[in-house]
C-alpha cells in the first residue's frame, strides 16, 4: 500500500473533501465567514486564503494519498493567519506555536497508522522550518464531528491544556516529543482522526 502525504497546494485542494473546500471556520473572522457563506462564495475564499498562505508563509497542511486515492488531510497555520481563533475565550495561541486548524481521515483508512504518519510528517516540516509546538483548540463538550477537535482526544495523543475552560481549553504539543509518539499514542491519535469522519461544517462559537 503506498502512502504519500502531499503539500496542500491549489492544485490538490479538489482532493479535498467538498464541504471541507467550501468551510472557512478558521480562514474567516465569524463575521465575514458567515458573509461568505451567505453570498455564496466560500470556495473562493478559501483558496484565496490557501493563495495568500503559500506566498507568504509556505504549506499550511498534507494531502494524504493511499495507492494515489485521497485518503485524508490536515490544515495547520501560524495563528496570524487564523482570524477564528480570536474568537475563542482562550486566545490568543503561543507565538512561538502553529495553529493546528483541523484534520480529517476518510474512514476507510483508520486504523492503518496513518493519523500517527500525518502528525508525524507535519511535525517534522514545522521542526525544519524552526517552530517549536503546535497549539489547538479543543471543544471539551464535544459530540459529533466538527471543526473543533474533541479536547480529550487531543490529550490522549499528547497535547496538554495550557489554558483550561468549561468548553474551549487551548492545549499544546512539543513537537520533537510528537517524533517520538509510543503505540499508545499512535493508537488514540488514530482514533482522533476517526472520530472526525464526517466533514466540518461552519457554525458559530
Amino acid at each position: 500500500m503506498g502512502r504519500r502525504f502531499v503539500p496542500l497546494t491549489l492544485d490538490n485542494l479538489p482532493d479535498v473533501p467538498k464541504r471541507c473546500r467550501s468551510c472557512v471556520f478558521w480562514e474567516l473572522d465569524p463575521v465575514s465567514g458567515e458573509a461568505a457563506v451567505k453570498s455564496g462564495r466560500p470556495e473562493l475564499e478559501k483558496e484565496a486564503w490557501i493563495s495568500s498562505v503559500l506566498l507568504e508563509w509556505g504549506s499550511c497542511g498534507r494531502v494524504v494519498y493511499v495507492d494515489d486515492v485521497p485518503a485524508g488531510f490536515v490544515m495547520y497555520a501560524p495563528p496570524a493567519y487564523v482570524p477564528r481563533s480570536l474568537a475563542f475565550p482562550t486566545s490568543p495561541v503561543s507565538a512561538d506555536a502553529v495553529q493546528l486548524m483541523t484534520a480529517w481521515l476518510n474512514p476507510g483508512y483508520q486504523g492503518q497508522g496513518i493519523g500517527r504518519t500525518i502528525v508525524q510528517t507535519v511535525a517534522k516540516d514545522l521542526l525544519r522550518r524552526g517552530v517549536k509546538a503546535v497549539e489547538a483548540f479543543g471543544d471539551a463538550a464535544w459530540k459529533e464531528p466538527a471543526c473543533v477537535l474533541p479536547a480529550d482526544l487531543l490529550v490522549s495523543v499528547g497535547f496538554k491544556t495550557v489554558r483550561p475552560h468549561p468548553r474551549y481549553p487551548r492545549m499544546r504539543l512539543e513537537l520533537r516529543s510528537a517524533i517520538s509518539w509510543k503505540e499508545d499514542v499512535e493508537l488514540a491519535l488514530d482514533k482522533l482522526l476517526g472520530a472526525v469522519q464526517k466533514d466540518p461544517v461552519l457554525r458559530p462559537l
